[in-house]
């Protein structure tokens, strides 16, 4: 029984990626600053700060369920911004394909919460 946010695949994998993220892009473009790297920094590290949130809330489904939507939705926008960056040439399509694969495996992690939340939230 996983009793730490911190212990899920679906954590460890975002967190993992925000950082990968994080390090790729210092080496953006400047003018990409306020653009695309703000943006995919922010939506990558959402993930899983939203899903600390959302292990926070699980004593009420429709609380958990929401977040975890979140989640979801902040995953979704890294993946078009990993795609922006390697059509940028700011990242090689070898990077882009490895960390949209790790951002594919998130989704699939985040959906099979989403379609089975009773699983995770805490019993009245």
């Amino acid at each position: 029984m996983v009793q730490h946010v911190e212990e899920l695949e679906a954590f460890k994998k975002s967190y993992s990626l925000a950082m990968q993220v994080f390090k790729l892009t210092q080496s953006f473009p400047p003018e990409e600053r306020f653009a695309l790297t703000s943006q995919i920094r922010r939506s990558s590290r959402s993930v899983s700060l939203n899903l600390k949130e959302a292990w926070a809330k699980r004593r009420y489904e429709a609380h958990f369920v929401s977040k975890l939507t979140d989640c979801d939705g902040e995953n979704g926008e890294t993946a078009v911004s990993l795609s922006f960056a390697r059509d940028c040439g700011y990242i090689t399509p070898d990077t882009a394909s490895q960390l949209l694969e790790t951002n594919r495996q998130i989704g699939s992690l985040l959906g099979s919460m989403l379609n089975n939340p009773s699983r995770w939230t805490l019993k009245p």
